[in-house]
């Protein structure tokens, strides 16, 4: 056994998973003096690219990365979805996943699972072991399962996220003292948590690296002001990661693994506002700011990222899209997509998935009928707010991507082939010896 050696002598399995959001694998790929235990770790057991979902925003990932199902069950499809049959709009949170997540199954074979930080778990739950939800949780207090947990993390420094405001300042270093706080205070908490030694399963994800990606990884990418302050966070973020790993019996299987990728971000995208511009879209007021502002004759909208609706009869409120012609006006809308340039000449949307495609379960009455994958470098934006151009530039430099998403893991046993989100739930309940529905789950476990 390691330095901490498993309660109650029994053999049952146990898994550390680790989420670093929004990590590419060319970054560690890239950079194995950045990152010599991500490399280690992949030379002695198991390390390569794994795809995201569609939309790759974190707010879909994380349901289905805990679920093992795609948002068209979990019901989560973006920072912002539309309640069904309304044009009200709501910011999706732990409650509104519908699903057991993984650590629910741990529980319920009678096992202890200690979960923290984990995007879209608020409000903490009570019946597992320990939980401090994580990204939109509105204070440490509220994000703790208990008030002792609350005093521990507490002493630590912990706060729930980065001051995002921070990196909108042209001056990053406040922000990057910030991220390096936050850091430095999450593994202060796994440390002393995975030190009890008293779980089966801990879940712990490390946020601020998508914080730190979106405003420095165009520094990296074209060697800027902030290239060597990003590598050094990363070189931080690896030596915690080692510093897991030795903590951990050698009979513990530590998984690693981001929820989508990263890319240099060149040009904000309005959606709506090109929507306004081509005719797709229209406002009641001059005055708009939300959905529910949309004229009735607007034939498409847009949530972000890169989701598009038809307003449909029958589905929406005030749909102008006969059901009759739901294909043939998809596909012109489909074809005007294809159209879209940037100010640099290059096509906007690299590839337009149908929902039908990409969705499926309970949950799809209020699918996308269409989202669009990007070509590097434009970032979707959506919002219904006049905009004074379609393209735009912002403090961000950084922006997500489906593919080069990452994972690691101690085992040697894994198959990292044609692997994307779907798999890592049914993969740590497998590793676990937990027999899982899998009729319900949409991946399959990568032990091979």
């Amino acid at each position: 056994m390691g330095l901490f050696d498993k309660l109650g002598g029994g053999s049952d399995e146990r898994v550390v998973f680790l989420g670093i959001d929004g990590v590419p694998y060319g970054l560690i790929e890239e950079h194995p003096d950045v990152f010599p235990n991500l490399t280690e770790i992949a030379e002695s057991g198991s390390g390569g690219q794994i795809s995201s979902i569609v939309p790759p925003e974190s707010s879909a990932c994380w349901p289905t990365l805990t679920t093992g199902t795609n948002p068209g069950k979990t019901g989560v499809y973006g920072f912002q979805d539309r309640s069904s049959g309304s044009y009200d709009t709501y910011v999706p949170m732990g409650s509104h996943v519908n699903g057991p997540r993984v650590w629910d199954l741990v529980t319920d074979e009678g096992r202890d699972a200690s979960v923290f930080n984990v995007p879209v778990t608020f409000p903490p739950s009570s019946r597992i072991q320990r939980h401090v939800s994580g990204f939109l949780s509105p204070s440490v207090e509220e994000a703790s399962s208990d008030a002792d947990i609350q005093r521990a993390i507490e002493g630590f420094g912990y706060q729930v996220d980065v001051n995002a405001k921070l990196g909108h300042d042209d001056d990053k270093s406040a922000f990057i003292a910030d991220a390096e706080k936050t850091i430095s205070a999450r593994h202060k908490t796994f440390r002393h948590f995975l030190q009890k030694d008293d779980w089966d399963l801990f879940f712990g994800v490390y946020m601020t690296t998508d914080r730190v990606n979106h405003f420095l990884f165009g520094d990296y990418a074209t060697d800027g002001e902030y290239a060597d302050e990003f590598l050094e966070f990363y070189q931080t973020l690896d030596a915690y990661i080692g510093e897991i790993r030795q903590l951990i019996d050698p009979e513990t299987t530590l998984i690693v693994a981001s929820d989508h990728g990263f890319t240099h971000l060149t040009h904000e995208v309005y959606l709506n506002k090109w929507l306004e511009e081509d005719g797709w879209l229209e406002y009641a007021t001059e005055d708009h700011e939300e959905l529910g502002d949309i004229d009735e004759a607007t034939r498409a909208y847009s949530l972000i990222p890169g989701r598009l609706f038809l307003n449909m009869e029958g589905r929406e409120p005030d749909g102008a899209v006969p059901k009759t012609e739901y294909e043939s006006v998809r596909n012109d809308l489909i074809a005007d997509l294809e159209s879209l340039t940037g100010p640099d000449g290059r096509q906007v949307c690299r590839k337009i998935v149908r929902g039908e495609d990409a969705f499926s379960g309970d949950n799809t009455d209020i699918a996308p009928d269409l989202v669009v994958i990007p070509a590097d470098g434009y970032d979707l934006k959506a919002g219904f707010t006049d905009k004074d151009e379609v393209f735009a530039t912002g403090p961000r430099n950084g922006m997500h991507k489906f593919e080069n998403a990452c994972l690691f893991s101690t085992s040697a046993d894994l198959d990292l082939t044609d692997v994307d989100l779907l798999d890592i739930a049914p993969t740590i309940l497998d590793l676990m010896d937990i027999d899982a529905d899998t009729e319900r789950l949409d991946g399959t476990s990568l032990v091979a």
